[in-house]
């Protein structure tokens, strides 16, 4: 069910009106599906809400549905912070402990702007909230770590905790409540009546589309109801999301602040980054692109520009039956022109053939960084050789390869090259020069004595969790904080080395080679250390 389209449209939008309803038809009645809108100069041509708010009540998604943005919100966040910086109240530079006197000393100067551009090295809270114990907040989790995940703008790497402080900071220092600040110093005077900044999730919130989830036996709800998601979220519409775009193309807030938001970050080595202060930069089909997408739960939201052409679009769903991201590009292919749309499309490079897919295939297999037990796994796919989970690798030389493209989600955006000086030694040689070694992994399997050297309880004071290591019949069996059941199997990578999906541990010896702690590490965190306990485990 669609809602009633605006009264006033100019033909441009009337053009593209059946086009965009195809682009919705899946979303019915009967289904959660989006909102959607678009402006063109800082003029609403497109606004209507298809599918679903709420399964139970068969009410629709309409022009002035609420969804919950995701990260959307860090442009918001960040825009924030800026006007306070702009008013001489906060500093990019200084060290945030100037504000928050609290957070431990890493030894390392983390800035304001570290924190906007994810450059700070903080390790992400959502990685490790599902190991901690008695449900901390996130600010409370971030504050106990005492180590980072890298050296503060050695690096590029997501972290929603850094706009977690970010929240903590600006009601500091402004002397409101986070959402107090947002509302009179964002949303009211940019006329973005239908957004807030909401801590209660489970406060009522007039025209809220519910989120939902695909099952095998039908829809469920999919929403954050508690407030375990660092510090709170913001609810808005479709509408007033352009509205902000509009906002920052204009100038609304202030010069500063706009472009501020949009200036490339840099790391220590100035490397020049894809990320600014809560927006990505890049290019879509050849077209300079700002933009953000978000999730949270079952919803699922994109907001961009294409400030050249003066577009902006909103798609914000509330389950993930088609992904916004994809939605909006689509929508974007209808009102963005494209120099040259068959030569600007950035296609996927050709397959290996011949003796270069063999010799492909031989470079395959899982790598070790021996300094800083770092894994590196290359694989043949679709007779492409990539990193996986990464990109493409194109054969340049005998023995040497390049990366195809470079976005910042991967090693920092890193156009980096590999050398294999054998097919068990790796070079990886970052565009600056830098050059890392790597090992092949060797199949490893442990003797029960190997294993049973691994046995015992590790504890960790930053999550206030431990861990339960056992050996048996069937490997090395990893066990959190009683958890019911006999627990995950790690599987082996190299003598101290394990692995679970996206999980790696490893375990640290002393000189006398004995067991005393193993290190804990995720995508977003690395290298939590666990210490192990010389009281023998208790198996209930």
């Amino acid at each position: 069910m669609l809602s009633t389209f605006l009264v006033s449209v100019p033909m441009y939008a009337q053009d593209k009106t059946a086009e965009l309803e195809k682009i919705f038809s899946w979303a019915t009645k009967e289904k959660p599906g989006c909102s959607c809108a678009v402006s063109q100069n800082g003029k609403v041509v497109f606004n209507r809400g298809y599918g679903s708010a709420d399964l139970e009540r068969d009410a629709p998604i309409t022009t002035n549905s609420i969804f919950d943005i995701g990260s959307v919100r860090k442009q918001f966040i960040a825009a924030a912070t800026l006007l306070l910086v702009e008013e001489n109240r906060l500093s990019l530079t200084e060290d945030i402990r100037k504000y928050l006197p609290e957070l431990p000393d890493y030894g390392q100067k983390i800035t304001l702007d570290h924190l906007l551009t994810h450059t700070s090295g903080l390790r992400d809270w959502t990685g490790m909230l599902p190991l901690a114990n008695g449900k901390p907040d996130a600010l409370t989790l971030i504050l106990r770590q005492r180590g980072l995940n890298f050296k503060p703008g050695e690096e590029w790497s997501y972290s929603n905790s850094g706009y977690v402080l970010l929240t903590e900071i600006v009601a500091r220092t402004s002397g409101m409540s986070f959402a107090e600040f947002m509302q009179k110093r964002l949303f009211e005077p940019l006329g973005m009546k239908s957004t807030s900044y909401v801590v209660d999730m489970t406060d009522v919130i007039k025209n809220r589309a519910l989120a939902y989830e695909k099952k095998k036996d039908g829809w469920k709800q999919d929403m954050y109801w508690g407030n375990d998601r660092g510090g709170g979220a913001i609810l808005s519409t479709a509408n007033d999301l352009v509205i902000w775009n509009d906002a920052l193309t204009n100038n609304r807030l202030s010069k500063f602040v706009s472009d501020k938001l949009q200036e490339p970050a840099k790391l220590n080595n100035g490397r020049k980054l894809g990320y600014a202060r809560g927006l990505f930069l890049e290019t879509f089909r050849g077209v300079k692109e700002v933009w953000h997408s978000g999730g949270a739960a079952g919803y699922h939201s994109w907001l961009g520009r294409f400030p050249e052409q003066g577009i902006s679009i909103a798609v914000l769903c509330n389950s993930d039956a088609m992904p916004a991201t994809g939605i909006a590009e689509r929508v974007a292919d209808l009102f963005v022109t494209y120099a040259d749309s068959q030569k600007a499309v950035a296609g996927t490079p050709p397959a290996l053939t011949g003796d270069a897919l063999q010799e492909a295939k031989t470079k395959a297999g899982l790598f070790i960084n021996e300094k800083t037990g770092k894994l590196l796994r290359l694989a043949v796919d679709r007779d492409r050789f990539r990193v996986a989970g990464g990109p493409i690798l194109l054969p340049v030389a005998k023995d040497k390869y390049r990366r195809s493209g470079a976005f910042v989600q991967f090693m920092s955006q890193d156009e980096f090259e590999l050398h294999f000086p054998s097919l068990d030694q790796l070079e990886l040689k970052s565009m600056e020069g830098q050059i890392s070694q790597y090992r092949r992994v060797k199949p490893y399997t442990p003797s029960a004595t190997d294993l049973q050297a691994l046995a015992g309880r590790f504890v960790s004071d930053e999550l206030g969790a431990f861990f339960d290591m056992t050996a048996g019949k069937d490997g090395l069996k990893g066990r959190a904080n009683d958890a019911p059941g006999a627990g995950f199997s790690f599987t082996p990578v190299d003598r101290d080395t394990y692995q679970l999906g996206g999980v790696t541990v490893r375990f640290l010896r002393d000189k006398a080679g004995k067991v005393t702690a193993l290190d804990y590490s995720n995508p977003v965190v690395r290298n939590i250390r666990f210490t192990r306990l010389n009281e023998s485990i208790s198996r209930r």
